[in-house]
């Protein structure tokens, strides 16, 4: 869709213009319009609900969301760069495309949103991109199976002696990276050695559970169906997949223990014309705090804000990545060497699961 089809004017910006290497976004004069590349469904709904009609109404700025997977997005993305036709302001982005995609982001000025500042937890500001929600690569298990002695850790999902049973791991998404971490974690290397990653020490280890791997998931509603029908006992999930499990009634619970941190991020397109709007709605996604908690009650993800998580009972709050329990035990990847090594990493993983 070209731009020009969701544009009715296109707001003077001389002002902001001026302004905008001295002022806080949330006092810059705004376009009228910004349109937001994000993944649609529940969690598409759940921003439109929470924080793009409030951000419209609020700063009088038609927001305008187009639905489309993350992959397809840099490859839009890539085509408006070469004919010079930037449709989209704020793009989805996970931590290696901060470190791969430089080249087509905007560079972000922390001191410019106070509120990401006050109210998101610590590294929810990045030269490239703001936090969005966060959760982590977990283990989700089946409580009837293992009622007394329950799996912590990865070292756990290896031992099939100990906790038998068929195991599902990814075959989509970042897992060329997820998968090796967890098998050199389950191999006894500790979270500060793990990067660079050794490659023949995770794959060695990831030859021993292969064989009790009955399902390599492609999707977040597969990894789901495998834990209501019980083809697995175990599986590596995402957090909100996992938690969507549990609030269906299934025996399930998870482990934080050595997740990895799983963070989806906005980040402003270089060239955006509605730069002044895409940096205000940053801002204002931490501000407008009474929309955080039902937010993650909707899409089973934690937001990057310090402050809501405390106003969840604990035993809720632990369901999240950002409570204080949690989020220490999340690893947190090194997205510069995954970044620079992002092709050897396809590739072997493609050769070691298709031979």
């Amino acid at each position: 869709m070209p731009r020009n089809t969701w544009k009715w004017t296109a707001a003077p910006v001389a002002l902001a213009a001026v302004l905008a290497g001295t002022m806080p976004a949330a006092a810059e004069g705004l376009e009228d319009q910004m349109v937001i590349a994000t993944t649609g469904g529940l969690m598409g709904n759940a921003l439109a609900k929470y924080f793009y009609e409030p951000f419209g109404k609020a700063r009088d700025v038609e927001v305008v969301p187009v639905a489309i997977e993350v992959p397809d997005q840099w490859a839009r993305s890539e085509a408006m760069m070469r004919t010079g036709n930037i449709e989209f302001d704020i793009v989805t982005a996970t931590g290696p495309d901060l470190v791969a995609r430089t080249g087509m982001l905007e560079k972000i000025d922390c001191s410019r949103l106070p509120d990401v500042q006050k109210y998101g937890v610590s590294d929810a500001c990045t030269e490239y991109g703001v936090v969005r929600t966060t959760g982590g690569m977990l283990i989700n298990y089946n409580t009837d199976v293992f009622k007394d002695k329950a799996p912590k850790n990865w070292a756990d999902f290896w031992d099939v002696k100990t906790f038998p049973g068929p195991r599902g791991l990814p075959d989509t998404g970042d897992r060329d990276w997820w998968v090796p971490v967890a098998a050199l974690l389950a191999d006894g290397v500790k979270p500060a050695e793990l990067f660079p990653l050794d490659l023949d020490r995770a794959y060695k280890k990831l030859d021993e559970i292969r064989p009790h791997v009955a399902v390599w998931w492609k999707t977040g509603d597969q990894v789901q169906q495998i834990m209501r029908n019980k083809e697995v006992v175990m599986t590596m999930s995402y957090s909100g997949r996992a938690l969507a499990v549990i609030k269906e009634g299934i025996p399930a619970a998870m482990s934080w223990d050595g997740a990895i941190r799983d963070t989806g991020y906005m980040a402003i397109l270089k060239g955006a014309p509605d730069k002044n709007a895409a940096m205000a709605y940053l801002d204002f996604f931490y501000a407008n705090v009474d929309s955080h908690v039902p937010f993650m009650r909707d899409v089973n993800y934690a937001t990057g804000s310090k402050t809501v998580i405390e106003l969840l009972k604990p035993e809720e709050r632990n369901l999240f990545a950002t409570s204080p329990e949690n989020y220490e035990k999340l690893i947190k990847p090194d997205f510069a060497w995954i970044g620079a090594h992002r092709d050897e990493l396809r590739q072997r993983w493609t050769a070691w699961l298709t031979r």
